[in-house]
């Protein structure tokens, strides 16, 4: 019996990492869960009640109301379709996740798997320089991005690429250069280290 998948797309604001997701879900028609868009309207909530931004995703009083939520409401709505056997791919950051060794093996032992029957995968979206980042935020012009960009300095670091640290064959950790005007290009990688 095929091992159902769980990927995880990480990688910096501005990375493509969401337009890769989407595109991967829509060719294998796996459930696709961004943890931005589930987190949304109760981030939205907490934060216009703290009197902050409710635009603000990455502040640090965002993060202490947050960001826990987020990655909560997310891994649980993913964990639900990876135990009725759905294909599921994963948009968010997880920086804290992924350096953490053991955290994907207790997430699937909360339905009772483990990397022995689930097929988890991660792609690092990344791109070659810090210029190309703010230069595709900037773009996108999401009132997202406004902490972002008003707060380079200290936002900037967040691009680093992250080491993952989960005990999964190399070959599953796949790191994909999306710098290329391209997207074809990106895609074509990814799809052969998700699913060939």
């Amino acid at each position: 019996m095929r091992k159902s998948k769980l990927i995880f797309f990480l990688g910096g604001a501005g990375s493509g990492k969401t337009t890769l997701a989407k595109a991967l879900s829509r060719k294998y028609k796996a459930a696709f869960l961004d943890m931005d868009i589930l987190l949304r309207p109760a981030a939205e909530a907490i934060m216009t009640l703290q009197g902050l931004d409710p635009s603000d995703r990455d502040s640090p009083e965002y993060k202490r109301l947050c960001r826990d939520l987020g990655y909560r409401i997310t891994m649980d709505a993913a964990l639900d379709n990876v135990q009725l056997g759905v294909d599921t791919l994963v948009v968010g950051p997880f920086t804290k996740e992924t350096g953490t060794p053991d955290w994907i093996e207790q997430e699937l032992a909360r339905i009772g798997r483990s990397l022995d029957n689930t097929d988890v995968r991660v792609a690092y979206v990344y791109l070659q320089n810090e210029a190309l980042y703010r230069q595709r935020i900037t773009a996108r012009q999401s009132p997202l991005d406004e902490w972002k960009l008003a707060n380079w300095d200290a936002f900037r670091s967040s691009l680093d690429r992250k080491r993952v640290a989960w005990p999964l064959p190399a070959e599953y950790i796949a790191y994909i250069d999306n710098s290329s005007d391209d997207p074809a290009i990106a895609f074509a990688e990814l799809e052969r280290r998700m699913y060939e």
